[in-house]
């Protein structure tokens, strides 16, 4: 609705007769249009951001239509972590294919670094967390502690299967050809005026989370009850239906903030 109210706004403006000279003054998409698409300052950050946000997206579709068909039971205990974790790793191609397209669009040159980077940042700080609380486990003499073998076979399957197949998927992106903005770049960066206090970083980034969250929150609440109490969750078809919900709410906000 509110992306519907501002296009419906700006066009009236840009086609009403009596304000010719008005119009003529840059106003709305007008005011960004040349600097929207200027390159960041921390490309291979964005970029290692985005590879990484589709291969988890991806991750998240495969995984949830499978189970929403049936092909993996609640009552298989870790039949659902193993399908996770092996079209996590799958998916890293994919995340090597867009991280390296991204970057090329910004006219990045160290796509060496920016490939690693994207193989090794976020798995790492995941391994890390779990690395560290499972030692936190391990020191309490805890039976639900990871044993040292299966830590190895995450290892071996992230530097073994899911490295190399971000090196491939960067190798088939920057094959392809540069992805061509819609309009031109201003050469001198337009002067950003001074925002309200609503319109800071800090108050965007709990916006952006919250309205999404809370979109989820019904459903999250089941899942970790289901896992808290140590029942069954099977109502994949639903969570299914909740995460396009997720998709459609997350495009809106990024679109109305940014």
């Amino acid at each position: 609705m509110i992306l519907a109210r501002t296009l419906r706004r700006d066009l009236t403006r840009y086609n009403d007769p009596e304000l010719k000279e008005e119009a003529q003054e840059e106003t709305g998409w007008k005011l960004v249009h040349g600097d929207v698409f200027r390159p960041p300052s921390q490309k291979s950050l964005l970029a290692t951001h985005l590879g990484t946000g589709c291969q988890v997206f991806g991750m998240a579709l495969v995984t949830m239509v499978c189970a929403a068909l049936g092909f993996l039971s609640p009552a298989n205990r870790g039949a659902l972590m193993i399908a996770m974790l092996v079209c996590f790793v799958l998916m890293a191609s994919f995340a090597g294919y867009w991280s390296s397209r991204i970057y090329k669009m910004f006219q990045g040159t160290e796509w060496k670094r920016n490939t690693l980077s994207t193989a090794l940042l976020f798995p790492g700080v995941i391994f890390t967390i779990y690395l560290v609380l499972n030692f936190l486990i391990w020191g309490q003499k805890s039976a639900g502690a990871v044993p040292f073998w299966t830590m190895f076979v995450l290892v071996a399957l992230w530097f073994g299967v899911s490295v190399p197949l971000v090196f491939v998927g960067s190798y088939f992106g920057l094959k392809k050809a540069v992805i061509e903005n819609p309009c031109r770049t201003n050469q001198i960066p337009r002067q950003i005026p001074d925002q309200p206090w609503y319109m800071r970083p800090v108050f965007s980034v709990l916006l952006g989370g919250i309205l999404p969250f809370g979109a989820v929150f019904i459903e999250l609440f089941f899942i970790l009850t289901s896992l808290f109490q140590h029942h069954f969750y099977h109502l994949f078809t639903f969570l299914f239906l909740v995460f396009l919900i997720l998709i459609l709410t997350c495009a809106e906000i990024t679109v109305v903030l940014c």
